[in-house]
């Protein structure tokens, strides 16, 4: 893993709590694998909010991997969402 901000840092957790945000899209932004998500979420979160998580993430209903996604959803964000680039809104 690389250093990172602790900005950056919330915002990887924040996109990992998201059930739409698949791992690929954190590591499109911010270079972290599935793994190393896994391993900043282990050890940022309460053992009690982890275990919910990792259970929410393994289930059917997240569509936290790409392949489990809709093929017709190919883009990472809604469409509706400011235009965000490398985790900065644009102003």
């Amino acid at each position: 893993m690389q250093f990172i901000s602790e900005q950056e840092e919330d915002r990887i957790i924040e996109m990992a709590w998201e059930d739409r945000t698949p791992f690929e899209a954190i590591a499109a932004q911010f270079g972290y694998s599935e793994t190393a998500v896994i391993r900043l979420m282990r050890k940022k979160l309460q053992p009690s909010s982890f275990r919910l998580w990792r259970k929410r993430v393994q289930s059917g209903i997240s569509q936290k991997h790409a392949k489990k996604r809709n093929t017709g959803i190919t883009r990472f964000k809604c469409t509706r969402q400011k235009f965000i680039t490398h985790n900065r809104i644009s102003k």
